[in-house]
This record gives C-alpha cells, structure tokens and sequence, in this order.
C-alpha cells in the first residue's frame, strides 16, 4: 500500500469541526490521504457492527456456523440477526415485532449473533475477534472493550487496515464478502436512529446500503451501492465501489450532540472526496 501524506484536501476541513479530537483517511484504489492523528483510539460505537460481521463471515467459511443456523425468536437466523430482521428492538431481549416484518435497527440482534459464533467456536466473541481480524490484518491498536455491537475501540490507521480488507478481501472469500454490500430482505423499510425511517431500507450483513435514501449521511453524489455505517460516538465509515473508494473519519464527540452539524459536515467531506476522485 502507499499512502500519500503530501495532499490532504479535502480530509483538513474536520479541523473545523466542532469535536475534541478527528482524524480521517481517504482510500482510492491502493492510494491512501490521512489527516490528524491517525494513531489516536477513538470509541467506533456502531462502526463495531461491521467488523463484528466480519467476523461471523470468517466463522462461516470456517464451518463453524452458517448464515442459515436458527438464533434468536422463532423463525429468525443469523443472517436476519446481521441484516436487523430478527424483531429486536433497539436494546431489548426480545422480538419486538414479528420475523422479517420491518428492519428494526438492533444492538441485540447483532449481540446475539456474536454470541451465537461464540457459542459454536467455544471461545469468547472478544478473542474470535482478536484473533481472526485484528491480529490477521495487523490492526494492533483495536480491542474490544463492551458490547460487539458497539464496544470497540480503533485508530483511523488500523480501520483503514480493515477498510482496505472490505475493499479486497484476503481473510474470506469475494462471494462471502459481497455479502456485506448486497441487500438482505430487499422489501423490508424501517427506521435508522438519527436519519428517519425509509421503504426501502436496504442494508447488507452488518452494513447499511445507500440505495436511494435521502437524506442520507453520506453525500448526495455518493453511488446507490455505497455501503458503510456510522456510530453514536461521532464516528463514519463508507466505501463506494463505483470508484473503489472508502472514507473514514473519527471523532470523540457523541452524534448526539451535535447530530444535525455532524450530518452536514460527513455529506460536504463526502461530496468532496468523491468529487476529488470523479
């Protein structure tokens, strides 16, 4: 990989963000821009998600699950689980709505499906994780410290590691990983905390699919495949393959907090980056 440290735009505007810390990177091809301090740990809160489904990808080319295994309420699979079509809610223990019925965004239904690699490879989700990703790809600076669904933490340098394995898998194979960007219950429409609810509401196993959502909190010139997700923490991460590109950008500030600002400072960088690039 090279990485091109001699021209930062359009990555230096998050200096003007109003957050403690940021720190970004741009990927085109093998060509890679960073600004900030791209060592920093920042939290990924929901950025964890993706990661946590890679992992159950790894488990299910290894045997030791299957995207069809029986988890959760009646009539849900690991798959539902990682594309939140099992009913969950948000954080409860239960269904909350009938299986496949509507895209109910869910920390649980990606917990359980951690769990459900856990209990078939018998030992912990945190080690699978460890193990299979960040030590396989060298991401030294990432662990998991709470939930898999939302609990871990990283560096802009590690997740561009992680980034560029989404973008050319070498821990799975290219069918397996085109999983993660190709729609799972099409026909399902439902709510993304922090946007709005849409029907569509096409998601992939882990990531959230752009299809014609608007507003978005990607840019508006970024394709209908772009696939990624963002987190509560004031974090971003999409990839384009139309132009085999990916963004990341971090910050230590909750989305919270400064929600409409975050949403409309990630679509300008957006914008900009995929301008760059086109």
């Amino acid at each position: 990989m090279t990485k091109d440290e001699s021209s930062r735009e359009p990555l230096a505007v998050i200096d003007t963000w109003p957050v403690p810390h940021a720190a970004a990177a741009r990927i085109h091809q093998t060509s890679i821009v960073t600004h900030g301090d791209t060592a920093r740990r920042f939290r990924l809160a929901s950025i964890s998600k993706v990661i946590t489904a890679w992992a159950c990808l790894i488990a299910v080319e290894e045997g030791s699950v299957e995207l069809d295994d029986p988890i959760g309420p009646p009539g849900a699979t690991l798959r539902h689980c990682l594309a939140h079509a099992a009913g969950y809610g948000f954080d409860t223990p239960g269904s909350i709505i009938g299986v496949g019925k509507r895209r109910v965004y869910s920390n649980t239904g990606i917990e359980r499906a951690a769990r459900h690699v856990a209990e078939r490879t018998g030992i912990t989700f945190d080690d699978y994780v460890r193990e299979a990703i960040f030590e396989e790809l060298s991401m030294s600076q990432s662990t998991t410290k709470a939930s898999p669904a939302y609990g871990m933490w990283s560096t802009v340098d590690d997740l561009v590691r992680f980034a560029l394995e989404m973008m050319r898998p070498t821990l799975i194979t290219p069918d397996t990983a085109s999983l993660v960007r190709t729609i799972q219950f099409p026909e399902l429409g439902g709510m993304i905390p922090g946007l709005g609810s849409y029907t569509p509401n096409p998601w992939g196993l882990g990531t959230e699919i752009r299809g014609h959502k608007s507003p978005h909190w990607t840019g508006t010139n970024n394709s209908e495949f772009t696939y990624g997700h963002f987190g509560g923490s004031g974090t971003m991460m999409w990839i384009d393959p139309t132009i085999d590109t990916a963004l990341i950008a971090l910050t230590d500030r909750d989305f919270d907090e400064w929600s409409e600002q975050a949403l409309q400072q990630w679509r300008s960088l957006s914008d900009a980056v995929v301008a760059s690039i086109r």
